[in-house]
């Protein structure tokens, strides 16, 4: 036993977290809270990983997660779903209120777009289907708040989801076509004579 301070305090610093309680119903909180920040489906196997619990266990409790959530348990059903999608899970609006969202989305958002907006926005518009890890390396910063707005603005939309990957991939809507008074993509300047080198502007050049 040593009286220094120090070497107990490095002890205490080395000795194993507690393991994660593996009762079905905190697996469920946890998976909860989780599912709650992620933007991108998850897979199971990351799921597990990151809640700390098998994955035949994470796989009960989401299957609880789904009935609670659709009113099988005897409780209300929520404004909410969790689904399955291109092997990863999300938690999603359901279909019935996506005009609310989308109303109540657009009555918060400002009328103009901002520049990191704009720029997003026309990466995707040129590049589409992409993902949004891959307008983040074209524009060289971090775009998920963008997307977001981008999408709640009715914009760009969710195409599909990469089977291997889990990654969406999106494009751009109809309203987007409105708001510039185009017909179709095929009307987008070509964007290669705007630049010095003569490149598409998103291979190996970076947009700001």
């Amino acid at each position: 036993m040593t009286d220094d301070p120090n070497a107990a305090a490095a002890a205490t610093a080395t000795e194993e977290a507690p393991p994660r309680s593996q009762e079905p119903a905190d697996i469920a909180r946890r998976l909860e809270a989780i599912l709650m920040i992620v933007d991108e489906p998850q897979s199971l196997v990351a799921l597990a990983a990151a809640v700390g619990s098998p994955v035949p266990a994470v796989r009960q409790a989401m299957d609880g997660l789904v009935a609670d959530y659709d009113g099988e348990t005897g409780g209300p059903r929520r404004g909410f779903e969790l689904r399955e999608v291109g092997g990863g899970w999300r938690l999603y609006v359901r279909e019935e209120h996506d005009d609310l969202v989308a109303e109540f989305v657009n009555a918060q958002a400002p009328s103009r777009l901002s520049q990191a907006a704009l720029e997003t926005l026309a990466v995707i518009a040129y590049k589409q289907p992409v993902t949004r890890s891959q307008v983040a390396a074209i524009r060289a910063v971090n775009v998920d708040s963008v997307v977001r707005t981008l999408v709640a603005r009715g914009l760009i939309t969710e195409l599909f989801t990469d089977p291997e990957t889990g990654a969406i991939n999106y494009g751009t809507t109809d309203a987007l076509l409105v708001n510039l008074g185009i017909n179709s993509l095929d009307e987008l300047p070509h964007i290669s004579p705007l630049l010095d080198d003569g490149s598409d502007g998103f291979d190996g050049e970076v947009i700001r």
